[in-house]
């Protein structure tokens, strides 16, 4: 069995590689004097991070229209399948992004200065975002897959209310997406404000 087959195997090849690594670079360069746990927790950040705002950026600029693009019958098979776990990683990526950010935050800028108050401006803007992806985004996108599975299995129609879930969710993912541009630029220009 090919560990590249299955995405989380992969993942997992992945961390024992960065540790693997990470080992050697320390060996090589005798650097053991280091905060482990702040490098731990920005790598976490980081991954999750590209999670959320890789996935964000997919809904906004390839789903969104593809999905436009689908007949009724198509989107009531691809939705039911896609969606979940896409949402899944996405939700997931979204609170481990913010809850990493926040605990990196307190170690890091605790004696405050001006790259605290840039990067503080970057979190307050993914917290608002995260509160979109659990408060808006999420619970209409439940109700679309339900709506879509159910109509896959029954033959019903879709509820009225269904295009209304989808343009609130879709307005709520277009304003983490406008809100993703200046966030990743006060959380990138942090360390270059003295």
């Amino acid at each position: 069995m090919n560990p590249l087959d299955n995405p989380n195997q992969t993942i997992g090849l992945g961390v024992a590689l960065t540790v693997v690594l990470a080992g050697l670079f320390v060996m090589a360069t005798g650097s053991s004097d280091m905060d482990l746990v702040g490098l731990v927790l920005r790598w976490v950040h980081f991954l999750a991070g590209i999670t959320w705002i890789g996935i964000l950026y997919f809904f906004n600029l390839v789903n969104a229209a593809f999905l436009k693009g689908l007949d009724g019958p198509t989107k009531n098979v691809v939705i039911p399948r896609l969606m979940p776990a896409v949402l899944g990683w996405f939700r997931h990526g979204a609170t481990v992004t913010v809850l990493a950010g926040l605990a990196l935050y307190i170690m890091m800028y605790s004696k405050g200065g001006t790259g605290a108050v840039a990067v503080g401006i970057g979190g307050l803007l993914g917290i608002i975002m995260l509160v979109n992806v659990h408060a808006i985004i999420w619970p209409n996108q439940q109700k679309i897959i339900a709506a879509v599975s159910q109509t896959a299995k029954d033959g019903t129609p879709a509820p009225a209310e269904m295009a209304g879930w989808g343009r609130t969710a879709l307005l709520a993912s277009r304003v983490n997406f406008m809100l993703s541009i200046p966030m990743l630029f006060f959380m990138g220009a942090g360390s270059h404000f003295k």
